[in-house]
């Protein structure tokens, strides 16, 4: 499933609406992820504190933030913008890369609680198809 003109510029909109609160959406789609998935905590076994609003879940959170708006400014060619992130996570963290979709997931669903008037269904079909192309762009590397 591609990015339409429409999508792009339905992701670029709503991002630039609610890109002040992108550490906090990271942070409780992270905290959600460890919780509701209790596998993914391995990938973060030399955290002290994995709970909910510790330092590191909202470090990461951040992190996570950080490289989605990344994201959208390489809107137009993820798989190339996104290709030093890919490398990454494939072979020096080696995190499977079905963690993505996850994250992806949990992203959504914070985003929907935090900004209900602004997720409309077209913002929630924008946003799903973008979270799933940046999780086939992190991919990348793994094929």
């Amino acid at each position: 499933m591609s990015l339409t003109a429409q999508d792009k510029n339905t992701v670029k909109a709503f991002w630039s609406k609610v890109s002040g609160k992108a550490e906090d959406i990271g942070t409780d789609a992270l905290a959600r992820m460890l919780i509701v998935y209790p596998q993914t905590k391995t990938y973060f076994s030399h955290w002290k504190d994995l709970s909910p609003g510790s330092a590191p879940v909202r470090k990461h959170g951040k992190t996570v933030m950080s490289g989605v708006a990344d994201a959208v400014t390489k809107i137009d060619d993820l798989t190339a913008g996104l290709l030093n992130l890919s490398e990454l996570h494939a072979f020096t963290l080696r995190v499977d890369p079905a963690n993505f979709k996850i994250l992806s997931h949990n992203i959504l669903v914070v985003m929907a609680i935090m900004f209900p008037g602004e997720f409309t269904p077209e913002v929630h079909v924008a946003m799903d198809k973008f979270l799933a192309a940046l999780s086939r762009a992190l991919s990348e590397k793994y094929r």
